[in-house]
C-alpha cells in the first residue's frame, strides 16, 4: 500500500502539471507520513542527497558551458567543422553533426548545443535548399552527443545516483567512443537522406583555410582537455577540473577571443544559477523518493519480474531498454537517472554488466527521450529555434531515431564500445 501511495501521488502530480521535483517530494512526504515516520525524515533524506562533494562540479560544468555558448566558441567550431566535412553530400548536415560532437564535448548540454548551433546552422541550411524539418531533425538528434561525450554533468548525476562507488573519470572515458559512434550513425542517416533529396555540398576551402579554422577553434577545444584531461590524469578532482575549466573559458572568451561582453556574462551567470538550482532541487527530492523505493524493495521485485519473463541476459537488457525508452518519452532525463539507476543498476550488475557500461546505455537511451514527444525538451527547443511545427518534425525524424537506436543496441550488446578506454587507462 505504501508503494502504491508513493507511485500514485507521484503520477497524479506529474499528470496535473507539477514540476517533477516537487511531485517526487510530495509523494515521498506522503509515503513517509503513511508509514508513520517523522516528516523531518523527508528533508533529512533530501539534504543527504545534495551534501555530496562531487555535486559541486555541476555548477562549474554548467557555467563553463554557458560561457562557451555566449562567448562565440560555437561560431569558431562551426567554421572548423564546415572546412573539414562541409564538402560531403549534404555538407551542412555533416557540419551540424560534427559541430555538435565538438561543442557537446565542451558544453556537456544538449539544450546549449541546440541554442548555439541551431540558431547558426538551421537558417543557413534553409537558405541552401534543405527542408526546414530536416535541418531541425539533424540539430535536435545530434545535440544529445553532449550528454554522452564528456564532460557531462549527467554523468555526475548518474555517479551520485549509483551510490558514489563509480569513478566519474571512468564514466568520462566510457562515453567517448559511444558518443562518436552515435554521431557516425546519425551522419550515415543524414547522408542517405541528403542523397535521396539531392541536397548540395559545400566547396572544399583548401588546406590553408582548414588549418586556419582549426587553429582558431583549438583554444576552445582546450576547455574539454582541461576538464577531462585534468580528471583522468589525477591532477585535479572532478570538481577542481570543472572550476579550472570555467575559469579558463571565462579568460579565453574575455581576453583572447574578446567575444564575451557584459550582457553575455550576466546571461551566462543567470542561466547557470537557474539550471543548477533546478538540478539540485531535483536531486534532493529524488533522494527521498529513491530511499523509499529501496525501502519497498522495488529493485529486487522488478528483478524477479524480469527474470520470470526470461532468464536470457540479452532479452532482459532489451526489456530494460524498452522500459527506459517509454519512460524517457514522458519524464525529464535527470529525474529518470535518479529514479532508474537505483532500480536497474543492481539488476544489470547481476547480469555481469559493468556500472560504467550501464551508465552510458542509460544516457543514450534517455537522451533519445529528449527528442521524442510528448516531453521531448530538445525537440521543442529545436522546433522553436527552427520555426518548424512539432508534428512536421516528428513525421520525418524517424530515420534519425533509427540511427540512435542502432547505436544504442551496439553499445548495449558490445561492451567493448564503452569499456575499452576505461580498461586501457
Amino acid at each position: 500500500m505504501g508503494l502504491a501511495i508513493l507511485l500514485g501521488v507521484f503520477a497524479v502530480g506529474v499528470v496535473i502539471g507539477l514540476p517533477v521535483a516537487f511531485a517526487m517530494g510530495i509523494a515521498a512526504a506522503t509515503a513517509f507520513w503513511f508509514e508513520g515516520f517523522p516528516m523531518l525524515i523527508t528533508f533529512q533524506r533530501a539534504m543527504a542527497g545534495v551534501t555530496v562533494f562531487s555535486l559541486l562540479a555541476i555548477p562549474f560544468f554548467v557555467f563553463a558551458g554557458e560561457i562557451m555558448l555566449h562567448g562565440g566558441i560555437a561560431v569558431r567550431l562551426v567554421r572548423f567543422a564546415s572546412a573539414l566535412v562541409g564538402h560531403i553530400r549534404g555538407g551542412l548536415a555533416m557540419v551540424n553533426i560534427f559541430s555538435s560532437m565538438l561543442f557537446g564535448g565542451i558544453s556537456g548540454s544538449a539544450i546549449a548545443d541546440i541554442s548555439a548551433l541551431g540558431s547558426l546552422l538551421v537558417p543557413v541550411m534553409k537558405e541552401r535548399g534543405y527542408r526546414p524539418e530536416y535541418a531541425v531533425n539533424v540539430t535536435v538528434t545530434s545535440s544529445i552527443a553532449g550528454i554522452v561525450i564528456p564532460p557531462s554533468h549527467n554523468m555526475i548525476i548518474f555517479a551520485v545516483a549509483a551510490g558514489g562507488g563509480i569513478s566519474v573519470s571512468s564514466l568520462f572515458l566510457a562515453g567517448v567512443i559511444p558518443g562518436i559512434l552515435m554521431c557516425l550513425c546519425l551522419a550515415v542517416a543524414a547522408y542517405i537522406l541528403a542523397v535521396k533529396h539531392k541536397y548540395p555540398s559545400e566547396p572544399f576551402p583548401g588546406g590553408a583555410e582548414l588549418a586556419r579554422t582549426a587553429l582558431d577553434a583549438l583554444p576552445g577545444l582546450v576547455t574539454a582537455v582541461i576538464i577531462v584531461g585534468g580528471t583522468l590524469s589525477g591532477v585535479f578532482t572532478v570538481t577542481e577540473s570543472g572550476a579550472f575549466g570555467a575559469i579558463y573559458a571565462l579568460l579565453l572568451t574575455t581576453f583572447f577571443y574578446r567575444s564575451l561582453n557584459w550582457k553575455g556574462f550576466v546571461t551566462a551567470v543567470v542561466s547557470s544559477v537557474r539550471t543548477t538550482v533546478m538540478v539540485m532541487i531535483l536531486i534532493a527530492f529524488a533522494s527521498s523518493f529513491a530511499y523509499l523505493l529501496a525501502l519497498y524493495q522495488v529493485p529486487a521485485k522488478l528483478s524477479d519480474l524480469l527474470v520470470s519473463i526470461s532468464e536470457n541476459r540479452y532479452v532482459i537488457l532489451l526489456m530494460i531498454n524498452v522500459i527506459l525508452l517509454l519512460l524517457g518519452m514522458i519524464m525529464d532525463m535527470a529525474a529518470l537517472i535518479l529514479i532508474c539507476t537505483p532500480i536497474f543498476l543492481p539488476i544489470v550488475t547481476g547480469l555481469g554488466m559493468a556500472p560504467e557500461h550501464f551508465g552510458i546505455m542509460l544516457l543514450i537511451n534517455l537522451g533519445l527521450g529528449l527528442c521524442t514527444p510528448p516531453v521531448g525538451t530538445c525537440l521543442f527547443v529545436g522546433c522553436a529555434v527552427g520555426k518548424v511545427k512539432i508534428e512536421d518534425s516528428v513525421r520525418t525524424i524517424w530515420p534519425f531515431y533509427l540511427a540512435i537506436l542502432a547505436a544504442l543496441l551496439l553499445v548495449t550488446y558490445v561492451p567493448g564500445f564503452s569499456m575499452w578506454l576505461p580498461g586501457l587507462f
